[in-house]
């Protein structure tokens, strides 16, 4: 749009200065431009100008609007050259033409040039509202003048014919274990989500998502998937159940099928323009794109948090640490759960809208956000950035040379700078322990040094899959529930500055029943002592949550020691130990008549404690089910 206000506005400039020509054939041509320009038919208004600027040199009316055209047509040397034309006829111009070429000088990287003639449109005491624009462009030109000395690796690589047509595809979406990819393909004007998955080191041929979700009457777009890619948000135009013109709808997968959709309703949604959904990797926050009033001017990156009652809470705007007076877009949330990436033509970049990225603090804040870098980032547009898990590959979309259409799906070697914590993910199968078989369970992971639950959902109900990220540098409980079974306990400890491969697990849970037994790998006590420490709180409440769900169970508390030192202390410490959750558990509501607990020091060993790591298992709670 503001290339049709600068054109408006540059037509309006000349007629002050240019009515007309004397030469009548000049005018002709001049005055057939304007309704080839309404039509949009940029091509052919160019053509005639050019004939009116050869029958009249000196027409300055015309330089200026075929100066305009050009910039339409992203011809930005050949606008600057038509603007410098124009000024040398009558240098008494307005100040918009002084703008419109520091605008171009600034496309065609004549930074120092650019900074002199909007510094003169300032000087000019002009009160229109590119005044604000022209302060922006000076903070671009510094920035750009910079960014190009240093540029970034930058090789992008068509994801090939098996992604993509010579029909558009864009806004790609990826599981966090790089396997599937879901995007949008527009063909004959309507848009719609097809998949690839990634076998044998490249993608296979897409096919079309789901007929549960693609429509022939609505465009379905703009979209994001949850790192186990169950969950399929995406945006939803001038639909009978909108809230406003757009809004933004989600899908769960179910089985090897989608569900659905239903519009997310309020608060998310609004009578205003939402769109662009990015999920959280724990599920719990939604980032999206809004017009709507509070914000900070244009289109604003918002958010909106489940509350308890499972519901989406109020939306809050991100505020001036992310959001500008103009326009942010597309923006994606890692799987590290901090790094933002986002594209904005407000903060100091190459002119229109470039990709940023920032990373939240501990205390859930934003730190400024900072451009990925040249050439990346160009004069034009770029937006829809998403980063694999691992952090190393970027994804987006373009018109490069070498594609198949107008749009093509690319992938590239994100810079180190730009990269977000390292994750790692576990990924698995539940199963019974006896038949075999898969069980829909629940799957929770909670960070003990944060006491966050990164993941709580349940297991895929006819595959028995699920997928949870997990970032680098914490120590994590990972526990399955079914109705019906003993619950599994895991631990996972991912030390900071290691390079975690992704865990690939069978879960096997059996039924309750007497005799079956559990180790708490999540119970943690300082070396000889037996006070529990805080991380083994939330191991002990699922117990408990165990417990009072199945009022019928009884259970023998038992502590395990590794060979090392007097055996008679180690039957006393781990007695110690067993009784500390013990009382823990009578503490909270839990009929002692229901527990016992006992000690066995080393006599009980799971694993050889010739080495450390079997050492480490045998120290260890557990609990055995003496009455059902």
């Amino acid at each position: 749009m503001k290339y049709w206000f600068l054109l408006i506005f540059s037509i309006s400039s000349a007629f002050c200065f240019a009515q007309s020509s004397s030469n009548r054939k000049a005018q002709t041509f001049f005055e057939k431009a304007g309704p080839l320009i309404q039509k949009q038919d940029y091509a052919s208004a160019e053509e005639a100008l050019k004939s009116a600027v050869d029958a009249d040199p000196l027409f300055q009316n015309a330089h200026i609007l075929l100066a305009a055209v050009y910039k339409l047509q992203k011809k930005y040397v050949d606008s600057k050259a038509a603007y410098q034309k124009a000024i040398l006829i009558n240098k008494n111009v307005l100040p918009e033409v002084i703008y419109g070429l520091a605008e171009m000088e600034f496309a065609t990287q004549e930074y120092d040039k650019a900074k002199q003639h909007f510094n003169e449109f300032l000087s000019s005491n002009s009160s229109s509202e590119r005044v604000k624009l022209a302060k922006k462009y000076l903070l671009d030109c510094d920035f750009a003048a910079l960014a190009i000395r240093k540029p970034v690796k930058y090789m992008p690589t068509n994801l090939d014919n098996g992604v993509n047509t010579t029909d558009a595809e864009y806004f790609p979406a990826l599981t966090a274990d790089g396997e599937t990819l879901v995007f949008t393909r527009q063909v004959n004007g309507n848009e719609d989500f097809w998949t690839s998955q990634f076998k044998n080191n490249s993608w296979g041929l897409a096919t079309p998502l789901s007929a549960n979700i693609n429509t022939t009457k609505y465009n379905e777009g703009a979209q994001t998937i949850s790192p186990d890619g169950k969950y399929l948000f995406f945006t939803g135009c001038n639909r009978p159940d909108g809230l406003g013109r757009c809004d933004i709808y989600v899908s769960h997968r179910e089985g090897k099928d989608w569900g659905e959709p239903y519009n997310i309703g309020k608060p998310v949604n609004s009578e205003y323009w939402e769109s662009q959904p990015a999920i959280s990797p724990d599920g719990r926050t939604l980032y999206f794109i809004s017009n709507r009033p509070g914000g900070s001017g244009g289109y604003d990156i918002w958010k909106s948090t489940i509350t308890d009652d499972a519901k989406w809470g109020p939306a809050i705007n991100l505020g001036s640490e992310i959001n500008t007076p103009y326009d942010e877009n597309t923006p994606f949330l890692h799987a590290d759960g901090k790094t933002l990436y986002f594209s904005s033509d407000g903060w100091p970049g190459f002119g229109n809208k470039d990709i940023f990225y920032s990373r939240m603090d501990d205390a859930g804040k934003f730190n400024k956000p900072v451009n990925i870098g040249y050439p990346i980032n160009s004069f034009d547009d770029e937006s829809g950035l998403i980063v694999s898990a691992d952090g190393n590959l970027g994804m987006f979309s373009s018109n490069l040379k070498d594609g198949f259409g107008s749009q093509d799906i690319y992938s590239f070697g994100l810079p180190e700078i730009a990269k977000p914590l390292k994750v790692s993910y576990v990924k698995g199968i539940v199963r019974d322990k006896e038949t075999k078989k898969t069980i829909e369970s629940n799957v929770q992971v909670i960070d003990l040094k944060s006491n966050k639950t990164v993941f709580d959902d349940y297991t895929d109900p006819e595959t028995g899959q699920f997928l949870a990220v997990m970032p680098i540098g914490s120590d994590y409980l990972f526990n399955v529930n079914a109705e019906g079974y003993l619950f599994y306990s895991e631990n996972f400890e991912l030390k900071a500055g290691d390079i975690n491969k992704p865990y690939q697990i069978e879960v096997y849970i059996e039924k309750i029943k007497q005799g079956g037994n559990v180790t708490l790998k999540n119970i943690f006590f300082d070396t000889n002592k037996y006070n529990l420490l805080p991380a083994s709180i939330r191991e002990l409440d699922l117990l408990i949550d165990f417990l009072n769900q199945n009022a019928s169970v009884n259970i023998e508390i038992q502590g395990h020691t590794d060979h090392v030192g007097d055996a008679k202390l180690n039957e006393k410490l781990s007695l110690n130990r067993a009784n500390a959750v013990y009382e823990y558990l009578i503490k909270h509501e839990i009929d002692a008549n229901r527990l016992t607990f006992k000690g066995f020091g080393a006599s009980k060993p799971i694993a050889d404690n010739k080495t450390e790591l079997g050492r480490k298992n045998n120290r260890r709670t557990s609990f055995v089910i003496t009455k059902v």
